[in-house]
């Protein structure tokens, strides 16, 4: 028998409506099995609701389950040394000539079994839902050979089966050119990147294609080549563009329809532009903005003049930003880039769902799934507002708790 349930709390943030945050007060929410049948005002429910099994939360606050946009949780080793010997004033290049940098990363992955890939994923997983996250994006990027990309995708699916989190993978081949194939970028590209990418759609590990755009990694000319096969296959386009330069990007991934263009610190006003009449969301990345010491943020205001939408993610990863706190990257975005705390929880909720193509989560609504977060404060401003202190009462997966 399905269960039904109504949720009851003096403050209920939708994240949807014309009201600030959609805040309802005095709100409820009608559970019927994983998805919200109705909600709004304990005064304007509708009486078939009555019999209803009734929960009372009190002065609580009740928002969507937060969603992580953008990681890379699955990898082997990690890189503490080089973070510590960057400290003690080691170059980029010694740190490289060292075996640090990205080249440490993927020989730990290829080092790794499945097994122990998502066994060193979980605890970063864990640390995610016990700050209300529901749902994670994982990328692929650190294996840059076939076998390890399937590995690490394989890992990725397998998190949704070991804990309650939905998981949507990208493909992020065109992330780096492994050492096998240094100053050969294009043959990677064709001889490992694409047939890759086929090899994982062919299996169902693939939900979206990420490439890195940029001087240390790709060209667009080469991006492109990835994203027409992703087009051919029939899926969606992400890019980490405008990080540390500005070599159009953002303007390529948006003339491919992608759901996002992430980093974008580089970003200008053309790019703004045709993101905006693409529709692609902006996902901002403070934790790799912070770990990597830069000075130029992306173009907040620009991309409110625009109505571009703007997610925020922790960029969980091994080397720029090992960073495992949703609440924190909230408030590094309200410190560091100046958004407002309500931009912050839209950015972690519906505009996340936005950037990965779910329509049926991030707000607060009828027919949406029942993911909620339930947190022990009364104005959603404090979830932005607190550094390094958890105020989750309870976390809400699929009207399960």
């Amino acid at each position: 028998m399905t269960k039904k349930t109504v949720l009851c709390s003096k403050h209920v943030a939708t994240m949807g409506g014309d009201q600030p945050y959609g805040m309802i007060e005095d709100g409820a929410i009608a559970i019927e099995g994983s998805q919200i049948a109705w909600a709004g005002r304990q005064a304007d429910m509708p009486g078939s609701y009555a019999e209803w099994e009734r929960v009372d939360y009190g002065n609580r606050l009740i928002t969507p389950a937060l969603i992580d946009a953008h990681t890379h949780v699955v990898f082997g080793g990690n890189r503490a040394v080089e973070f510590e010997m960057r400290l003690n004033g080691a170059t980029y290049e010694e740190i490289a000539r060292a075996g640090g940098g990205i080249l440490s990363t993927v020989n730990g992955t290829r080092a790794a079994s499945e097994d122990e890939l998502l066994e060193g994923a979980l605890p970063r997983v864990d640390a995610l839902l016990a700050e209300g996250v529901s749902c994670i994006e994982v990328k692929s990027g650190y294996g840059l050979d076939t076998e390890t990309e399937l590995r690490m995708l394989r890992a990725a699916r397998r998190i949704a089966r070991e804990r309650p989190v939905r998981v949507k993978t990208s493909f992020l081949g065109a992330h780096a050119v492994p050492p096998e194939y240094a100053g050969r970028d294009d043959v990677y590209i064709d001889e490992v990147c694409i047939p890759t990418l086929c090899a994982a759609h062919s299996e169902g590990l693939v939900d979206a294609v990420d490439g890195f755009c940029e001087g240390i990694a790709f060209d667009p000319t080469q991006i492109e080549r990835v994203f027409v096969v992703a087009q051919e296959l029939g899926l969606p386009a992400k890019l980490h563009a405008e990080q540390l330069s500005n070599l159009g990007g953002a303007k390529l991934a948006a003339a491919y329809g992608a759901m996002s263009a992430d980093h974008i610190e580089y970003l200008d006003a053309d790019g703004v532009a045709a993101m905006a009449a693409a529709g692609t969301v902006a996902v901002l990345l403070p934790g790799a903005f912070y770990t990597l010491h830069e000075t130029q943020a992306p173009p907040v205001e620009l991309l409110r003049q625009h109505n571009v939408p703007m997610a925020l993610a922790t960029d969980c990863n091994p080397g720029s930003s090992p960073l495992t706190s949703l609440l924190l990257t909230m408030n590094m975005g309200c410190t560091l880039f100046r958004m407002t705390p309500e931009e912050t929880l839209a950015g972690v909720t519906r505009v996340a769902a936005s950037a990965l193509g779910l329509e049926d989560t991030g707000t607060i609504s009828a027919g949406s799934r029942a993911d909620l977060a339930i947190w022990n404060v009364t104005h959603p401003a404090e979830l932005s507002y607190r550094i390094g202190f958890n105020p989750l009462h309870k976390r809400i997966f699929g009207g399960l708790e």
